[in-house]
C-alpha cells in the first residue's frame, strides 16, 4: 500500500502551476474587461486542478501497466511503475479527479448559462485520459504538447475569461497563447529528462522525435514566445502587465540547463522552475491589471 506521502508525490505537485496559472491569467483578463467574478474563478480553478491531478494519475496508471515506467526511470516516483500502489487504485483516483472536475464544471456552467461548454468539459476529460490511455494514446505519437497548449493554454485561459465576462478579446487570446507556451515548456522539460528511457520503452514523445538538441531549441523558442506575448498583452491592456516579465528570474536556471545540455536528474529543477515561472507570469499579469485599473 502506498503511503500518503507517496500518493502526494504521485499526484506530481510540481505540475500544479499549469492548472493555477491559466485561471489566474484568465481572471486577470476578465478583470481588465471589468467582469471579474471570484466565485466562477474559484470553480474554474477547481476544474483545472482536478484535471491536472487526474491526468497525472491517469498517466501513472497507463504508463505503468504498459511498462513505460521501468525501475531505472529518471524523475519523481511513479505509483504503478514502482509497484507501491495497486494499478486499479491509481486508475480510480484518476477518474475520481475527473469526476470532481465534472461536478465543479457543471456548477460553473449553471452559473454562467453557457450549456455548450459541457461539450468542452467532456473533451477535456477525454483528452486527459487518452493522452497515455486507450489502445492508441496520442502522447505516444508526439502530440502531447499540442494537448497541453490547447487545453491548458487556449481552453483554460479563454474559458476562465468567457465564463466570467461572456466574451473573449484579443488580449485574452494572446494571454492564452503565452500561458500555453509556458505550459508546453513544462512538458518539454519533463520529456527531455525522460528522453532516453522513453526511447527504450517505445514511448514516442515529441522529444524522442526531435532529439536532445531539437527539444532544447523548442524549449527556448517557447520561452521567447511567452516573453514576447507578455509585451503584446501589455500594449493592449496596461503596461503594468510587464510585471509578468519577472518570470525571467526563475527561468534563468532552466535556460542555462538547456544551453549547457544538462541531462537526467539535473533537469528536474528545470521542470519545477518552469512551472514556477508560469505561475509568476500569471500573477504578474493579475497584479499589473489591478494596478493599471
Amino acid at each position: 500500500m502506498a503511503t500518503k506521502a507517496q500518493w502526494i508525490e504521485g499526484a506530481r505537485p510540481r505540475t500544479l502551476p499549469t492548472a493555477i496559472a491559466p485561471v489566474v491569467a484568465g481572471s486577470a483578463m476578465a478583470a481588465a474587461m471589468g467582469g471579474l467574478a471570484l466565485v466562477r474563478a474559484f470553480l474554474a480553478l477547481l476544474v483545472a486542478l482536478s484535471l491536472v491531478i487526474g491526468v497525472n494519475f491517469a498517466n501513472d496508471y497507463s504508463d505503468g501497466i504498459r511498462g513505460a515506467d521501468g525501475a531505472d526511470r529518471v524523475g519523481p516516483l511513479r505509483l504503478v511503475g514502482s509497484g507501491v500502489a495497486n494499478p486499479q487504485h491509481v486508475k480510480a483516483a484518476a477518474f475520481g479527479c475527473f469526476g470532481a472536475a465534472g461536478i465543479a464544471g457543471l456548477i460553473l456552467v449553471v452559473l454562467c448559462g453557457h450549456w455548450w461548454l459541457l461539450t468542452v468539459g467532456v473533451a477535456c476529460v477525454a483528452a486527459a485520459w487518452y493522452y497515455t490511455g486507450g489502445e492508441h494514446p496520442y502522447g505516444y505519437l508526439g502530440l502531447g504538447e499540442i494537448f497541453v497548449f490547447v487545453f491548458f493554454g487556449l481552453v483554460a485561459v479563454t474559458g476562465t475569461t468567457y465564463t466570467q465576462t461572456d466574451r473573449v478579446n484579443t488580449a485574452t487570446w494572446l494571454t492564452a497563447v503565452l500561458i500555453g507556451a509556458l505550459a508546453c515548456a513544462v512538458l518539454v522539460s519533463n520529456n527531455l529528462r525522460d528522453i532516453d528511457g522513453d526511447r527504450e520503452s517505445g514511448k514516442r514523445t515529441l522529444a524522442t522525435r526531435l532529439g536532445h538538441t531539437g527539444t532544447r531549441v523548442l524549449y527556448l523558442a517557447l520561452i521567447v514566445v511567452a516573453l514576447a506575448g507578455v509585451v503584446w498583452v501589455g500594449a493592449l491592456t496596461t503596461w503594468w502587465c510587464l510585471l509578468a516579465l519577472v518570470m525571467a528570474v526563475p527561468l534563468v536556471a532552466p535556460v542555462n540547463a538547456m544551453l549547457t545540455r544538462a541531462t537526467g536528474m539535473a533537469l528536474v529543477p528545470a521542470l519545477r522552475n518552469t512551472g514556477i515561472a508560469e505561475l509568476v507570469c500569471a500573477v504578474g499579469l493579475a497584479v499589473g491589471v489591478a494596478i493599471g485599473a
